[in-house]
């Protein structure tokens, strides 16, 4: 008889396996040896069991798996969108990219002109057809005043100076008059002499009293030194020696002889003076000038024969011949000037050439000079000639729009062609890019053309 076999034990055979099965477990899964993990044959065995049976445990292995294909799909889905994408992107950049940069030189004409130009303060509006622009009126008064050393030698001696009362009491009364030089005798026997005339009234008498007339007058040593500084004195006239007036008419004074010395002293020079004076109406004027400039903005145009200055004041105290060995010296300058506006004069011209310019043509901003000078002008007055020297570029105006219109299509050969026609002699050169690399005429776009001038 046949040996039976079975695939699935019965019943009884199954239901005694169980114990062995759970005894043994413990000894299967037991702690492998370090280098070797139950993931890799549990992965596999379970991956390979998911796979063919589709069937899904609560085991996470068998959930990685299911990821992994799930993440192929979307990268697959990623990966042709991108690819429309860029598909997409490439044809709008095709279109869109596109332009044209083309530069053009234009020709450049200069127009030169001259003009006499009035510049008055009492206006203050421009006029064109008078040629009359305003002007500024400035003015600085500056003082100054500096010691200076005296550098004239004086030999001779000072001499003493003072006043004296003289008296006359001749009787019978009557004046006298003393002429200039009179000398006058101290007691202590010093000489001195009056320098000018000398009037003396006469004595008045009242029965056997007599009132003597008197007067004051000033009196100089005949000699310089200290000698002659003296104390009050009575003084009598040796003219009158000899005479009935000697003892009738004297003199005394009531205080110090003063200003005698000797020895060698500085003393003020006529040249002194002059030099002072010099030098300081020179920085005077210098400093005056400097801070009326810097009271003038920068917006003002000051011509170097627009600045007058003139010395007001100058003087001293001591006078030439005055022993001292300094002095002090004042001056005060007045300086003025008339200016105007650089933006009148850059208005007034500007003005002036584009009533000039033909209709065809446009000013070159920023291409304007203009010098300026001038013979006439009346400072205190208040007005100024000035004359104008000024030029200016032009070049052929140009309509980009309409230029662009006729260039759309054109390769760069043809397109030069067509600025040339257009434009004819007044162009010096011309200048033309595509972008990208591939575009090889100009956009059907005008937006995509740029034209741009540029002048040498």
């Amino acid at each position: 008889m046949a040996k039976k076999i079975y695939d699935i034990k019965p019943p009884k055979t199954a239901q005694k396996a169980v114990p062995v099965v759970i005894h043994k477990k413990p000894r299967v899964v037991r702690k492998p040896k370090p280098e070797v993990k139950t993931k890799s044959p549990v992965v596999e065995t379970t991956v390979k069991t998911a796979v063919n049976s589709s069937i899904y445990t609560t085991d996470s292995k068998p959930t990685i798996v299911n990821n992994y294909a799930e993440t192929k799909s979307y990268k697959k889905h990623i990966y042709i969108g991108a690819t429309l994408i860029v598909l997409v992107l490439g044809v709008y950049l095709f279109f869109k990219l596109p332009k044209a940069d083309i530069t053009i030189w234009p020709k450049l004409d200069v127009l030169s002109y001259q003009q006499t130009v009035t510049a008055d303060k009492t206006e203050t509006i421009i006029d064109a057809t008078k040629a009359i622009i305003p002007a500024q009126y400035f003015e600085v008064e500056k003082t100054i005043a500096q010691d200076f050393l005296a550098t004239g030698n004086a030999s001779n001696e000072g001499q003493a100076t003072g006043k004296i009362t003289i008296y006359n009491k001749y009787d019978p009364p009557m004046p006298f008059t003393f002429k200039a030089g009179t000398h006058f005798m101290s007691d202590s026997g010093k000489l001195f002499i009056a320098p000018l005339k000398i009037n003396i009234p006469a004595a008045k008498k009242s029965g056997s009293k007599i009132t003597p007339g008197t007067v004051v007058v000033d009196i100089q040593a005949v000699e310089g030194g200290t000698d002659y500084n003296i104390a009050p004195s009575n003084f009598s006239i040796p003219g009158l020696k000899g005479t009935a007036y000697y003892y009738s008419v004297s003199a005394a004074s009531t205080a110090d002889m003063t200003g005698g010395y000797a020895g060698k002293v500085k003393k003020v020079t006529e040249d002194d003076i002059q030099e002072a004076k010099n030098v300081l109406s020179e920085k005077a004027t210098t400093d005056a000038t400097t801070e009326l400039r810097g009271k003038i903005s920068a917006e003002y145009v000051l011509l170097d024969n627009a600045v007058l200055s003139n010395v007001a004041d100058a003087s001293t105290q001591t006078k030439a011949g005055a022993v001292a060995d300094k002095f002090n010296y004042s001056v005060t300058v007045k300086a003025s000037a008339l200016a105007f506006k650089k933006a009148d004069v850059e208005k007034f011209v500007k003005d002036y050439i584009l009533t000039q310019v033909p209709e065809n043509k446009k000013l070159l901003d920023g291409s304007t000079r203009i010098d300026y000078s001038s013979n006439v002008i009346d400072i205190s007055g208040g007005k100024a000639t000035l004359n104008l020297s000024f030029s200016s570029s032009i070049y052929q105006s140009v309509d980009n729009n309409a230029l662009g219109l006729t260039l759309i299509g054109k390769n760069a050969d043809q397109a030069k062609q067509a600025i040339n026609n257009s434009l004819g002699d007044q162009v010096s050169k011309v200048q033309i890019k595509f972008w990208p690399f591939w575009v090889g005429a100009v956009p059907n776009s005008q937006k995509a053309i740029n034209i741009d001038l540029k002048f040498q």
